[in-house]
């Protein structure tokens, strides 16, 4: 038998025994040609070769809001940086010391560990051509990898999925929050959205309903062909919350009551399939009180408990510090490298530490000078960090100049076009060609 032939029909039939088994107790009659649809497109039409359950995983963490990258990989010798920032600068003595000129801010001891232990590399001096210094463009920019100048419809991971996973599973995408990213949105869309596996899945908004319970059962019943498309308990049943953040197949053939039913199961696969896994998986490392680390402790679940998902998604908010930033950055700062490390420890524990990478990323970086507020303004160009055991550790790309001559506007110039980062991870990592995806060819920076 061909290598290859026998590696896609074992891992097709993964895929649909994974679908059966999901649904061999809750399955109504009505969804058995949906599934028999299935098992024939599965068959049929050309399938992402890998899933997350035996191929590499990319976790995207974004620190919302333009963290100060000057105080996070501090120039602790620079006399510029110290002049520019008399009351918020670091010394030489506060820093976690990388080499003789740069080190990371006090509070990130999690991300030095993981440096020591040649688990993270950090790219200097991140940006993009006409840097943006407002929240929702910049941010656009970065989710969709444009250009400053043009306006994109789909995401830079919506482009992957069309690109390189047809045929995947609805959870080929994971966002740990309520709303999906900007990222990906897709021609086809997929993903799915959620905040907590005990509250993904279809919610009653009858007050009088059995608390715990849910209306699935009515779902499928309001579609069942012999009664007809018109049910007892009425479409509005089904309007909770949930609903929104479930991605259902857009594109499809045959009767309205075929994609009905086809949606039905493919939101309640993924949701039986979500909450069964964060059930049965336990963490196996100590993780921080926090939103982030909360988060990135259901992905470690998820992950060991083999969801075919090839991109996760997790936020931390409050980086935009024009006030008090001292003791903000400091406080974001610690979460940031103590929930990393706790989820690094916690994959190495389950084994599969070396199929993910975490890339970090902001919308843009803080200006030199601090203000008048302890704080800093909008600015440019700010460090990436990637972090796993396949990464190749250590300093990437040149730290900005901060001479008052080499500014712009009191901006720091970029050196590495933040889509050489996203091309480096499309083609080293998720092993798929770039340019399809990022809309041209940019020498991708190659991290693992």
């Amino acid at each position: 038998m061909n290598p290859d032939n026998s590696l896609k029909t074992r891992r097709e039939f993964l895929r649909t025994t994974m679908l059966g088994g999901a649904l061999s107790w809750t399955v109504p009659a009505f969804l058995a040609n949906t599934f028999s649809v299935l098992q024939s497109e599965a068959a049929d039409s050309a399938t992402q070769v890998v899933t997350g359950r035996d191929a590499s995983i990319l976790v995207v963490l974004q620190m919302a809001g333009g963290n100060d990258g000057l105080n996070t990989v501090v120039p602790f010798t620079n006399d510029f940086y110290h002049r520019a920032r008399p009351q918020i600068g670091l010394s030489a003595k506060e820093v976690l010391k990388i080499n003789e000129e740069v080190g990371f801010h006090p509070s990130l001891a999690g991300f030095k560990e993981l440096y020591d232990g040649g688990n993270l590399a950090v790219i200097q001096g991140i940006g993009y051509p006409n840097p943006n210094r407002s929240h929702f463009r910049s941010t656009e920019i970065w989710q969709t990898a444009s250009d400053a100048e043009r306006i994109e419809k789909y995401g830079w991971l919506g482009r992957y999925f069309d690109n390189a996973c047809a045929g995947a599973d609805p959870t080929v995408g994971v966002n740990i929050g309520r709303q999906m990213p900007q990222s990906f949105s897709a021609k086809n869309p997929v993903g799915i959205s959620l905040d907590n596996p005990e509250n993904y899945r279809f919610i009653s908004s009858d007050r009088n309903h059995k608390e715990g319970t849910t209306t699935e059962e009515s779902y499928r019943k309001m579609n069942e062909p012999e009664e007809g498309m018109v049910a007892e308990t009425g479409a509005d049943a089904n309007a909770g919350g949930s609903i929104g953040a479930i991605s259902g197949t857009t594109a499809h053939s045959g009767s309205a009551l075929d994609f009905l039913e086809r949606t039905a199961m493919d939101a309640q696969v993924s949701s039986d399939k979500i909450r069964a896994i964060s059930r049965r998986v336990e963490n196996q490392a100590s993780y921080p009180q926090s939103q982030l680390a909360t988060s990135l402790k259901l992905v470690a679940r998820l992950i060991g408990g083999g969801l075919p998902t090839r991109v996760y998604y997790v936020s931390q908010g409050g980086y935009d510090t024009h006030t008090n930033q001292v003791n903000a950055q400091q406080r974001l700062l610690k979460e940031l490298g103590d929930s990393v490390k706790a989820f690094t420890d916690d994959l190495k524990a389950q084994g599969n530490l070396s199929r993910v990478m975490v890339m970090t990323f902001s919308e843009f970086g803080r200006r030199l000078a601090e203000n008048a507020n302890g704080g800093t303004d909008h600015g440019a160009a700010a460090p990436m960090f990637i972090i796993g055991n396949k990464v190749k550790a250590g300093l990437f790309g040149k730290y900005p100049s901060l001479a008052p001559t080499d500014l712009v506007n009191g901006d720091i110039k970029y050196n590495v076009d933040f889509r050489s980062v996203y091309a480096g991870v499309l083609e080293g990592w998720l092993k798929t060609s770039s340019a399809p995806i990022l809309g041209r060819q940019f020498p991708p920076l190659l991290c693992a």
